[in-house]
């Protein structure tokens, strides 16, 4: 990935990064083959869920551009364990590219994206 390592806080959104994340997990949990509980999906999406719970409101750039560095550690963890147990969908694959884009790394969330079943010819791409 070209994606440069650390986010710009002007572009860093926690708050919509929290919502888009109920949205992925409402993906996977539709998808239940194999079930969500068998793979490690349910424990990143928690830590996930612990991360940026707290972030009701932007904070400070500090805290900010640490805290969406982790989120997407752990986020290309989960696309990992999404492709490896065959989770795909369109609707999955544009809540990826979207989180992403919540932590400013905009190119690595649409390059995710695809490997999670996101239409490449989806109107919604950049």
């Amino acid at each position: 990935m070209n994606e440069s390592p650390s986010p710009r806080y002007s572009f860093i959104n926690l708050p919509h990064a929290y919502t888009i994340l109920g949205r992925i997990a409402r993906c996977v949990d539709a998808q239940r083959n194999p079930p969500p509980d068998e793979t490690a999906i349910p424990a990143l999406l928690t830590e996930l869920e612990h991360l940026l719970r707290d972030y009701p409101e932007d904070p400070k750039p500090d805290i900010a551009v640490p805290v969406a560095v982790q989120a997407a550690a752990i986020a290309r963890s989960l696309v990992a364990e999404i492709e490896k147990v065959g989770y795909r969908g369109d609707r999955l694959g544009q809540c990826v590219r979207n989180l992403f884009e919540c932590l400013d790394f905009k190119q690595e969330g649409a390059e995710l994206s695809l490997r999670c079943g996101e239409r490449p010819d989806s109107p919604l791409r950049p």
